[in-house]
């Protein structure tokens, strides 16, 4: 009898798991705009899916300093940051909450701007700035504020790479092309941190 207990327990519990695994999945797929059997079978990522070579990249880069980004960010009325998995990875959470405190009390409208799949998982991103004490008000998804970005003085990309990558609305042939994203190169400066 007690075998058959820990069975059945085992079964529900790898049911639970293998349903949350695939809600995860279903949601990531949703805000990439691919299928799941695209994703899975299609080598998404591998190469290009449109039927062409991707543009080239063209512009310049301006490199700033930290007095640079500082001067920026008290002289704005409105800063967004967008964070990605290198901001968990750099367990920075905690200076970027306060930096978000500091300017808040200045009278700044500060944000964060969060992509349905940026960090690892679903809601990574927003539980990490839970826990640095951030506002949840202040947090919002990206169909929430992607049409604020041409009003914004400055936006804070610190270490999200695809989420921000206007390839996948201006190029066909880009791997990401089609895939949302949060419109960052439409504020008056954008600063990127690696």
């Amino acid at each position: 009898a007690v075998v058959s207990t820990q069975s059945t327990g085992m079964t529900i519990v790898g049911s639970l798991i293998g349903s949350s695994g695939a809600i995860l999945s279903y949601i990531m797929c949703k805000a990439m705009n691919r299928s799941l059997p695209n994703v899975i079978l299609g080598g998404y990522g591998t190469s290009s899916t449109g039927g062409g070579q991707a543009m080239a990249i063209e512009g310049t880069h301006t490199e700033i300093m930290t007095d640079g980004v500082v001067d920026a960010l008290v002289n704005a009325k409105n800063v967004i940051v967008v964070p990605g998995y290198g901001l968990c990875a750099a367990r920075a959470q905690y200076p970027v909450a306060e930096i978000a405190d500091l300017l808040t009390k200045k009278g700044i409208n500060f944000r964060f701007g969060i992509h349905p799949v940026a960090g690892r998982m679903p809601g990574q991103l927003n539980v990490l700035l839970a826990e640095a004490g951030v506002p949840y008000d202040i947090v919002q998804e990206m169909d929430e504020l992607n049409d604020d970005f041409p009003d914004t003085d400055v936006v804070l990309v610190i270490g999200a790479n695809d989420t921000v990558n206007s390839a996948a609305e201006d190029d066909p042939n880009s791997i990401i092309a089609g895939m949302p994203v949060l419109r960052v190169w439409k504020a008056e400066q954008t600063i990127v941190m690696k």
